[in-house]
């Protein structure tokens, strides 16, 4: 559908809850897509802290998306979906 666009996925955190909410509906929302993604959490306070100001966040490629929100899955889908047309 997209391609063959490596998206690589940040999601952030410390670990709390929202934080896994948004890790498991990045997931789903790939999944769902059937898009190519490398998904990887970031739990290290000082990383985080060079991205974003408030977690949860998520990031496709270098562009933050999302910021101190648990975003649904369809939010995710329509994000991506948009981030990958723009990047083909």
């Amino acid at each position: 559908m997209f391609g063959d666009n490596l998206v690589v996925i940040r999601v952030f955190g410390t670990g709390c809850q929202k934080c896994q909410e948004v890790y498991e509906n990045v997931k789903k929302a790939v999944e769902e897509l059937g898009i190519d993604a490398e998904i990887i959490k970031v739990t290290d306070v000082d990383e985080i802290a060079n991205w974003i100001y408030v977690t949860p966040g998520v990031a496709f490629d270098d562009y933050i998306i999302f910021e101190g929100k648990v975003p649904t899955v369809e939010e995710i889908k329509e994000e991506l979906k948009s981030y990958l047309e723009e990047k083909e």
